[in-house]
């Protein structure tokens, strides 16, 4: 049974939340905002009208999300009273108290998120290390990993492009992910993923170590401006299928866009390379691939001003992109990270898409460091 201190503790992150999230002009603003919405002419430009809606919606579910906080707290006090009456049980107010402390908790993890690219959608890309099947298995496992997570907190998830491996696995895949602030919380993804395993592949059953890259960049939309060169553009196509027979794509619908970019800030150049074969319709592959390209570009952007911002905060704990991050070891059970030292038993549970608790630990050590 909770005590009177953990529900007081209850009620004021719940009043705490209310001030830190600004709901009373959050209130207004989208008052404000939804006016915007009933001009005349307001769908004459499509584009500019799905911005605003957007907007729209993005501050409701602020409100929306401490109303249904606030309302279950409120429960758990009522609960707490009618215990007093003996009208429920104890398991009944532990369970409300339960339920609305984990809603509490994913309201102020989702507080840290406040930079302007955290309520994007995301481009996942997963690059399988050297290491032959091993690597190529993991890499794999990894995608499953995130098309897991993506499917249990409703993401809409697409595959961009896939390079299956030679004998299993895959050599490399992109994964589009969207839905609210996935590029926020999967951006503690980035970086290298490390497994120690006794291999499958491995004939004499020796321990075998695997390394796979993974990358996450924000998935920039039409109101988002990003600068290309046209000139700097290059485009291939070629036949994207599956494995042969009638599976196999006799058009040449996949595309390569070939980027020549030259990074505005220190001159140097190099090219970037984007596969796309998600749909047997060329023009809209192409237009996926311009898509990627402007969120790498947007990403290349950021990444400098996280650098120059790290310059000035010189004191504060980096955080090292494209380092080993997470130690996966199946055979002792184990799965750490290394950035926040948080780890677990459940193996199973995280490579069927439970790392809920690794992204918090990263965002509660790593959020101020990102403002």
């Amino acid at each position: 049974m909770i005590t009177i201190e953990q529900l007081k503790d209850l009620k004021d992150r719940t009043d705490a939340l209310y001030r830190y999230l600004g709901i009373e002009s959050k209130q207004v603003e989208v008052e404000e905002e939804q006016l915007r919405t009933q001009a005349p002419g307001f769908w004459d430009d499509a584009k500019a009208a799905e911005v605003q809606m957007k907007k729209v919606k993005a501050l409701q579910a602020w409100i929306d999300g401490y109303k249904e906080v606030k309302t279950l707290t409120d429960e758990v006090a009522t609960a707490f009273e009618f215990y007093k009456e003996e009208l429920v049980t104890e398991d009944e107010v532990d369970s409300a108290f339960g339920k609305a402390s984990k809603a509490v908790e994913a309201l102020e993890l989702k507080n840290m998120l406040r930079s302007e690219a955290d309520n994007m959608d995301c481009v996942l890309k997963i690059n399988a290390g050297a290491g032959g099947t091993e690597a190529q298995d993991w890499a794999q496992m990894l995608m499953r990993m995130y098309m897991r997570y993506a499917e249990t907190h409703g993401y809409k998830l697409s595959v961009a492009n896939l390079l299956e491996g030679d004998d299993a696995g895959i050599k490399t895949c992109t994964l589009n992910i969207e839905g609210p602030f996935a590029y926020g919380y999967l951006k503690s993804e980035n970086g290298v993923h490390r497994l120690v395993r006794v291999s499958p592949y491995n004939a004499q059953g020796k321990r075998m170590t695997s390394f796979t890259s993974v990358f996450v960049t924000p998935l920039v939309d039409d109101s988002i401006e990003v600068n290309i060169e046209q000139a700097r553009i290059s485009w291939d196509t070629f036949r994207s299928g599956g494995a042969g027979g009638q599976n196999v794509n006799k058009v040449e619908s996949g595309v390569r866009l070939r980027y020549q970019y030259k990074d505005p800030y220190t001159g140097e150049e190099e090219e970037i390379l984007i596969e796309n074969t998600e749909t047997r319709d060329q023009p809209k592959n192409k237009e996926n691939a311009l898509r990627l390209l402007r969120s790498m570009l947007y990403d290349k952007e950021m990444q400098h001003r996280m650098a120059e911002q790290a310059k000035v905060e010189a004191g504060k704990k980096k955080i090292e992109w494209g380092s080993q991050i997470r130690s996966y070891v199946f055979d002792d059970r184990r799965v750490k990270d290394h950035r926040t030292n948080y780890q677990t038993s459940d193996v199973n549970g995280v490579m069927d898409g439970k790392i809920d608790e690794f992204i918090k630990a990263y965002l509660m050590e790593f959020s101020d460091s990102m403002d």
